[in-house]
């Protein structure tokens, strides 16, 4: 899909926006002590959910933002609740936009639908909301940039942007961090993914989704999956500040993503960012821990739960692993002439040419195995050619694009 005219990206605003009323509504919410001991240690503390009513329920003084995504979208949406919005995007759709195709109109419902899941958010709390992009345009630059700028536009003062972990990602966050747009730049899985990130893009925020690599290793037989996810964000965390240390103009964060429990919220003291989900803090709030009992470990050398003999053991040492061979790869990169006339299949092409594996190209048929598995692969039906860091990616955004389907089909009824 392209870029769309003025007088429907104005119509379209018009239905998405809305004017937040109010100021700063922190200081009616109580502290938390353990969350205190946590933003002592220098962790932003956000919460995971586009759940309006659960997030009240929870919310603290110490909560600084809010995350939502494809997945959590859809569990809003599947409640009913943005059904009156959808009828009145859809008609006023109906009579501006005759011309458009049906994935065109879906598409345009659900750009706003996320604002107003996002923007329900912004105005209970007053605090910054990420909103993600529609999946199927993580390979289109264009549009990823177009969507970017929209929602930036709804609400520059609240909004950061989500875009995925894509060839066109990489770029097109190069391009928004320009113009001064927030970016959340996630789908991230390993020290390398996200060193690059931050050097060649310099996204506000980055991630590891650290309970999806615990997952992986213990699905697959590979060990217990104890520490590998925390593993990877201590690599990354501090990959991410070599970074900025060697360049003053890279101003990344790292977001500790998928916490899976009260246990690895204690762990991860001391991270940039924390995004937890309600769960995962309930469970830290009352795990029986005194403040001074959480620490700062980031320098701690974790054991990790994986037998690395061979194999995707192997591979799994490589989530944590900052080569000086890659380190290389992005100098040259970026001294690139052509970088910024890149796109994405120019980036994929200087990384198989610099023998870097970042970008496996999978066909569709790989894609739909994918797509069919879930968010943790089989590893037995890859080879070990592709990269495991590459492979989460994948497998993330497919899920992500299982869950937008869904969504999807929701706004169809209402065309029918």
């Amino acid at each position: 899909m392209g870029t769309i005219s003025k007088e429907l990206d104005d119509l379209v605003h018009s239905i998405a926006a809305r004017k937040i009323e109010g100021g700063d509504i922190s200081g009616q919410y109580e502290s938390d002590p353990l969350l205190a001991r946590l933003k002592e240690l220098g962790s932003e503390l956000w919460i995971d959910t586009g759940d309006l009513e659960l997030a009240k329920s929870i919310w603290h003084r110490e909560l600084s933002a809010l995350t939502t995504n494809n997945t959590l979208a859809n569990q809003v949406v599947q409640t009913g609740i943005m059904d009156d919005l959808i009828k009145e995007t859809v008609e006023k759709l109906n009579a501006a936009a005759s011309g458009w195709s049906e994935d065109e109109r879906v598409r345009e419902v659900g750009f706003v639908i996320n604002c107003r899941i996002a923007l329900r958010l912004v105005e209970a709390f007053k605090v910054k909301v990420s909103v993600e992009l529609h999946p199927k345009v993580s390979r289109d630059l264009e549009a990823t940039l177009d969507y970017a700028r929209r929602y930036y536009k709804v609400c520059p003062e609240y909004f950061i942007v989500k875009i995925p972990l894509t060839p066109e990602g990489y770029l097109a966050v190069r391009t928004l961090r320009k113009e001064g747009i927030p970016i959340n730049f996630t789908l991230g899985f390993s020290a390398r993914q996200n060193y690059l990130a931050a050097r060649l893009s310099n996204p506000n925020y980055l991630n590891v989704f650290l309970g999806r690599l615990n997952a992986v290793v213990g699905d697959n037989k590979l060990g217990d999956g104890s520490n590998i996810g925390e593993k990877v964000t201590f690599a990354t965390q501090h990959a991410v500040r070599e970074a900025g240390k060697q360049d003053r103009q890279v101003t990344s964060k790292l977001i500790a993503a998928s916490i899976r429990n009260g246990d690895q919220v204690a762990a991860l003291a001391g991270v940039d960012v924390q995004t937890i989900p309600p769960k995962a803090m309930q469970e830290f709030q009352k795990s029986g821990r005194k403040p001074d009992d959480v620490k700062n470990i980031l320098n701690t050398d974790l054991k990790p739960g994986v037998d690395m003999s061979g194999g995707w053991g192997n591979q799994v040492a490589r989530l944590w692993q900052m080569e000086d061979t890659f380190k290389q790869f992005v100098d040259t990169l970026l001294k690139d002439g052509n970088l910024d006339g890149m796109g994405g299949e120019d980036l994929v092409k200087f990384c198989e040419k610099s023998k870097v594996d970042l970008f496996h190209r999978f066909s569709d048929a790989d894609l739909k195995k994918i797509y069919d598995h879930g968010k943790i692969p089989k590893l037995a039906d890859w080879p070990e050619t592709v990269a495991l860091d590459d492979l989460m990616t994948q497998s993330a955004l497919q899920s992500f694009t299982k869950d937008q389907d869904a969504l999807d089909d929701r706004i169809r009824s209402f065309l029918k």
